[in-house]
């Protein structure tokens, strides 16, 4: 799940406002708050400390979701995949793991034959 998604549901979990979370966040008006929730900006480290205690959530939760979102190892496209694969049940996540594996196979036979 993405951050402005957890965002989205832990305000409405708590039955927060943007307006009521901007309070309890220093440097951030309800303006950046909105666009944090909508997924436009990042909230940065003191904001999201301050964030994971209005929500009683640890920061911890929080900083793990901006950090899969920003590993810089991945492309958009991996991204992308991952997101889409997160949402699979159990069953279709290794259905797809199986064909993706199938098809890593085919392709490292086919790099095999071509160095012989």
């Amino acid at each position: 799940m993405s951050l402005d998604s957890t965002l989205r549901l832990l305000a409405k979990a708590r039955g927060l406002s943007p307006t009521d979370i901007a309070m309890a966040i220093p440097k951030a008006g309800v303006a950046t708050v909105a666009a944090w929730m909508r997924g436009d900006k990042t909230p940065g480290k003191e904001q999201l400390d301050a964030l994971a205690k209005a929500f009683g959530v640890p920061a911890g939760a929080l900083l793990a979701e901006i950090a899969s979102t920003l590993d810089p190892s991945r492309t958009k496209g991996e991204h992308e995949l991952l997101a889409a694969y997160r949402e699979l049940t159990t069953k279709q996540q290794g259905a797809l793991l199986e064909i993706a594996r199938g098809l890593a196979d085919v392709r490292a036979e086919r790099r095999r034959a071509a160095k012989d």
